[in-house]
């Protein structure tokens, strides 16, 4: 295994694939590894965090962490940003075959009336505008996501 050759090295433990690594892409692949665990990684991982790369809304970068392997979807290890208006949901974006406790819910109620209790001990900061980790569309309706303990 070895890393995709347009690999560029930005910092002792990040590197940058850039978009012209695949078609489509829209932001680069950041990857956080020392030289030893970037050269240990699947081909798929790279392949995998190119195609996140094409999704609609993301910013910023298609991140994979030092751990990254191949996944489902995305790489396990595998993180990306969306934008709230233009952005996608993707619950299964790692997959759902170990039943990891991701869900995806849609409800018809507003950010404030969620009750603090369906989020855990650790409830995401309530700000007017801001819908916290559940995201929000533009008529102000909530998708909240389950978690699991």
């Amino acid at each position: 295994m070895a890393a995709p050759s347009l690999i560029e090295r930005l910092g002792p433990a990040l590197y940058e694939l850039p978009t012209r690594f695949r078609g489509g892409m829209r932001v680069p692949v950041r990857v956080f590894a020392t030289e030893k665990l970037l050269a240990e990684m699947d081909d798929k991982v790279f392949e995998q965090a190119a195609n996140v790369a094409t999704l609609p809304g993301i910013v910023e970068a298609s991140f994979a962490m030092p751990d990254a392997h191949w996944g489902y979807g995305f790489p396990i290890g595998g993180v990306a940003a969306m934008d709230r208006e233009t952005g996608v949901i993707s619950p299964g974006g790692i997959g759902f075959d170990i039943s990891c406790g991701m869900r995806l819910v849609r409800t018809d109620l507003t950010w404030p009336e969620v009750p603090d209790a369906a989020w855990g001990a650790d409830p995401p900061a309530r700000s007017a505008g801001s819908a916290g980790a559940a995201g929000s569309t533009a008529s102000g309706r909530c998708r909240a996501r389950g978690r699991r303990r």
